[in-house]
């Protein structure tokens, strides 16, 4: 089984990053193979509702979306999905935002492409913000009839510079705790 992670920060090897890697260690631990795919900081698109998608049904994005459209087959492909994003403005990066809406439109459009399967979401944060940026994640998953499972707390780490979110002991091991728990549930589900 695989699972997905997409950092939606445009600091490739920044805390967004790590939070998704201390995720992973556990899923490597059960046996998931894990993959990290980078969004934040390439050059993609929002929807523009041209509706295309769900006239063509190829389960693509018609507008210039390369990136978005290598992610939303990445995330059909995968069996679970994390995402990961740093808190700009109290919610996601740009990036982030846009894979939101044309996956959830593409996906939704051709089938619910996304349904059941399990979903988390993980959030970097200086100062504030992180829970509307963690219920924007959310939602998407919500709505595409995803499997959300929880943790010790809410999923995020404080850190301004990268590597600060390391010494967040509290977030760091909510993050670990995500991960043993994303590998119970995926266990369930194949067992």
């Amino acid at each position: 089984m695989k699972i997905l992670g997409i950092n939606g920060s445009p600091r490739k090897s920044g805390n967004t990053r790590l939070l998704i890697e201390t995720v992973f260690k556990p899923l490597g631990e059960a046996g998931f193979d894990t993959e990290l795919f980078q969004i934040g900081g390439k050059k993609v698109h929002g929807c523009t509702a041209c509706g295309k998608c769900r006239e063509i049904k190829d389960k693509r994005c018609h507008i210039k979306n390369d990136i978005i459209n290598e992610c939303i087959q990445k995330m059909i492909d995968a069996d679970a999905i994390i995402l990961g994003s740093p808190v700009y403005f109290a919610d996601v990066s740009t990036e982030m935002k846009a894979l939101i809406d044309v996956a959830g439109y593409v996906t939704r459009g051709n089938g619910h492409l996304l349904k059941r399967k399990p979903a988390a979401a993980v959030v970097s944060v200086r100062r504030g913000g992180q829970l509307h940026t963690l219920e924007t994640m959310n939602n998407f998953f919500l709505i595409n009839q995803m499997i959300v499972p929880g943790s010790s707390y809410w999923n995020f780490a404080y850190g301004k510079n990268p590597g600060d979110v390391l010494s967040d002991e509290e977030g760091m091991e909510t993050m670990q705790t995500l991960g043993e728990n994303m590998a119970w549930l995926l266990n369930k589900i194949t067992g």
